[in-house]
């Protein structure tokens, strides 16, 4: 009975360990798989959603996650890895997006993200060494497939839009969440 309490103690600390683990930087070359995957989930996204290949021409930036792991029963966290594109492809930067979660929930799931960064204050708030926080700074807009359909040049006047696509997995749940992005590459 205690070897298994004690690996239900173990199995939190390996995670966060891991969780915590150093990561390849710009410096050393960056990371070419995870250069791959992001163009290809971006890909995806403008195969899905053709607007969003529109809205790539407007941004100033694109931030794309390629796969974010998002797991809880009652007490969640995400988190997953990233690469800021120029309007011309050119990769700017890396970063890491954490986030947790309270409330009534149960599941876990990965999805990919892509966020159009619309303005240089949005630019900045990311860039700032404490990073972004999805709900407190620029305006983050999330793109449902409706909205998609009608979006106009007109009608952008957020500093951030948010798409989420290529869900898997199996999550409910209704709670306060949060969402913290960082560049890793310093």
């Amino acid at each position: 009975m205690i070897r298994y309490l004690r690996l239900v103690l173990a199995i939190p600390l390996l995670l966060f360990g891991v969780a915590c683990s150093t990561n390849p930087t710009v410096a050393n070359g960056g990371d070419p798989d995870l250069d791959a995957q992001a163009r290809q989930a971006l890909q995806q996204l403008f195969d899905s959603t053709p607007k969003a290949k529109d809205l790539q021409y407007q941004a100033k930036a694109v931030l794309v996650f390629p796969s974010i792991v998002k797991a809880g029963l009652l007490v969640g966290a995400q988190g997953g890895k990233g690469v800021m594109f120029a309007p011309d492809g050119k990769i700017i930067g890396y970063y890491r997006v954490r986030g947790a979660s309270y409330g009534l929930q149960a599941g876990a799931q990965t999805f990919s993200e892509a966020m159009f960064l619309m303005t240089d204050s949005a630019i900045t708030s990311l860039t700032s060494g404490t990073g972004l926080s999805v709900g407190v700074g620029p305006s983050v807009v999330v793109v449902d497939a409706g909205m998609a359909k009608s979006m106009t040049t007109t009608t952008l006047q957020s500093d951030v839009y948010a798409f989420i696509f290529g869900q898997q997995g199996l999550m409910a749940g209704l709670g306060v969440q949060g969402q913290r992005i960082v560049k890793f590459d310093e």
